[in-house]
C-alpha cells in the first residue's frame, strides 16, 4: 500500500460552502493555476475554465463557476468576507473582466469563459477541470486539476497527497488495524497516538489552538444558522428551518450571544425528544449555512459538514463536555476520516453519499465514544457501526444543489453516530463480526459497483423524481 501521511488539518479545512469537492476544491485549483503562471501573470491576455464530469453536471448548483472566479481573482476561502461575494460577481459580470490575483485586469465573460462539458469526463476522477490561458504573444498555458473530495486537489493524474510534504510519523497509520496495533503496543488512546503524529507538523500548543479554532468556526456556523431565517439560494426556494426550530424549542426566548444561547438550551431539560430535536437543529443550521455560501468546516466534506458539529455540540451541551473533550474528539474523528480517505474515498462523485454522510457519521461516532470514556476498540467499533448502516447511500442532489436531500441527511448522520456510539459503549468489541477495515473495504467495493448516475450527477434518484424544473436552479 502506498504511504499517505494525512494530517487532521487536511481532513478539517475551513472554507466556504456549498461543496468541498465542487466549490472549495475548484477554488484551490484556481489558486494553484495562478501560482503556475509565476512570472508570466503580467503577460496573460485571456483565461478559460473548462469543467468536466460531475463538476459540469452539478457545477452551477454547487457554485463551481463562482469558486473559480473568486480563486482567479485572488480571494482565499478561509479569509475572504463572504458578504462581498455577490458584489464581486456582479462586477465581473457587468464589466466582463476579471482581475487575476486582484491585480491584472483581463477580458472575461462568465457565460463564455467558463465552459460546462456536461457529456464529457476526464480520466482519473469525475471532478476534472482544465484552466487555459493565452499570453499576449499567443503562447498557450494549460493545466489540468482534479478535485478529489474534501477540498483535496491534484494537478494532473497524480495521487492527491503529492502536494503534501513527505514526513516520517512516529505512528504511521494506513488502516484501522495499524491504529489498533499502535494502541496495543503503547497503551495510548487514539487521540494521543494521533497527537504524537500531528506534532511532526506542529507543536502541541499550536495543534491545540488550531483545533479549537476549527471548533470555533463549527460552532459559529451552528449559532448563526440557528439565528438566520429566509430562503436558501439556488432556485429550489427551500425554506431555512433551523432558526424556526430554535425559537420553538426555546419558547421564543432571546439570547445575548452563543454562551447565553447554550445556557438557555440546557435550561430546557434533558428529555429524549428535546435532545433529539436539538441534535437535528444543530445539523440543519450548519448545512443551511453551507448552502448559503457561508463559512463552514469540511468534516470531512462540506456536504456532510453538519454531522460532527451537531454531535460535538450535543456532547458539550447535554453531557458536560469541556474544551479538552473538543481537542480529543476532533483528533479521534480526524484519524477515522483519514482511514476512509486512504482505503476508500470521501468524494460523493466517486462513492455516492456513503462517502460523505457515511464517513462523517463514522468519524463523529468514534469521536463521541472517545470522549465518553470508550476504549480504542469501542471507538473503532462505533465508527464501523455508523458506516455499516450508510453503505450504498447514493448522492442524488435535486437541481444539483446541496440542499435536498443533503441537509436532512446530516441530521440522520448525526443521530446514527450517537446511536452507534451508544451501541459500541454497551458492547464487547471482541465479539464483533465486522471490523472497521472490513467496512472500509466494502464501502469502496460498493462505490465501484454503484451506477455513475447516483454519484453526484443529478441524473437519478430524487434528482429526477421531484417535480421541479432544473431550469429554475
Amino acid at each position: 500500500m502506498k504511504e499517505e501521511r494525512i494530517s487532521v488539518f487536511d481532513i478539517f479545512k475551513i472554507g466556504i460552502g456549498p461543496s468541498s469537492s465542487h466549490t472549495l476544491g475548484p477554488w484551490r485549483a484556481a489558486q494553484l493555476f495562478l501560482k503556475s503562471l509565476k512570472n508570466k501573470a503580467d503577460e496573460i491576455y485571456s483565461v478559460q475554465v473548462h469543467l468536466y464530469g460531475s463538476l459540469a453536471k452539478t457545477g452551477k448548483g454547487h457554485g463551481t463557476d463562482i469558486a473559480v472566479m473568486l480563486g482567479l481573482s485572488g480571494y482565499d476561502p478561509v479569509t475572504m468576507e463572504t458578504a462581498s461575494i455577490d458584489r464581486i460577481l456582479d462586477e465581473i459580470a457587468a464589466s466582463e473582466t476579471i482581475q487575476l490575483h486582484g491585480d491584472l485586469k483581463i477580458p472575461f465573460s462568465p457565460e463564455t469563459d467558463i465552459v460546462f462539458h456536461n457529456s464529457e469526463s476526464l480520466p482519473f476522477h469525475p471532478n476534472g477541470l482544465i484552466f487555459k490561458a493565452v499570453t499576449k504573444s499567443q503562447t498557450s498555458i494549460e493545466e489540468t486539476y482534479y478535485s478529489t473530495g474534501g477540498g483535496f486537489v491534484v494537478c494532473g493524474e497524480s495521487d492527491d497527497t503529492a502536494l503534501l510534504p513527505h514526513v516520517k510519523l512516529p505512528f504511521p497509520i494506513d488502516n484501522a488495524a495499524d491504529l489498533l496495533n499502535w494502541h496495543q503496543l503503547t497503551g495510548k488512546p487514539i487521540w494521543e497516538i494521533v497527537l504524537e503524529n500531528e506534532k511532526v507538523w506542529k507543536d502541541e500548543k499550536r495543534v491545540r489552538e488550531d483545533l479549537l479554532n476549527i471548533w470555533h468556526v463549527m460552532q459559529e456556523s451552528i449559532f448563526h444558522g440557528c439565528q438566520t431565517k429566509g430562503i436558501l439560494p439556488g432556485g429550489l426556494h427551500v425554506q431555512r428551518r433551523a432558526a424556526e426550530l430554535n425559537q420553538k424549542l426555546l419558547n421564543g426566548k432571546q439570547c445575548a450571544g452563543c454562551d447565553d444561547w447554550i445556557d438557555l438550551i440546557r435550561a430546557g431539560g434533558q428529555g429524549f425528544n428535546y435532545t433529539l430535536d436539538w441534535v437535528s437543529c444543530f445539523a440543519l443550521a450548519v448545512n443551511e449555512e453551507n448552502a448559503s455560501f457561508s463559512r463552514v468546516v469540511t468534516a470531512p466534506t462540506n456536504g456532510a459538514a453538519g454531522v460532527i458539529p451537531a454531535v460535538l455540540q450535543f456532547y458539550l451541551t447535554f453531557c458536560g463536555g469541556t474544551e479538552e473533550d473538543v481537542f480529543r474528539f476532533l483528533l479521534t474523528a480526524g484519524e477515522i476520516g483519514s482511514i476512509f480517505k486512504k482505503g476508500a474515498t470521501i468524494s460523493a462523485a466517486m462513492g455516492g453519499c456513503q462517502a460523505e454522510i457515511g464517513v462523517s457519521s463514522a468519524m463523529a461516532a468514534a469521536g463521541l465514544t472517545q470522549v465518553s470514556g470508550g476504549t480504542a476498540e469501542q471507538c473503532l467499533m462505533a465508527a464501523e457501526i455508523a458506516m455499516e448502516h450508510h453503505l450504498g447511500m447514493t448522492c442524488d442532489p435535486v437541481g444539483g444543489l446541496v440542499q435536498i436531500p443533503c441537509i436532512e441527511r446530516n441530521t440522520m448522520g448525526a443521530i446514527k453516530a450517537i446511536t452507534a456510539s451508544q451501541l459500541a459503549m454497551q458492547s464487547n468489541p471482541s465479539n464483533a463480526k465486522v471490523s472497521l477495515d472490513n467496512v472500509v473495504k466494502t464501502m469502496w467495493q460498493t462505490a465501484l459497483d454503484m451506477n455513475n448516475r447516483y454519484k453526484e450527477t443529478s441524473e437519478a434518484g430524487l434528482a429526477v423524481n421531484i417535480p421541479i424544473s432544473l431550469s429554475e436552479c
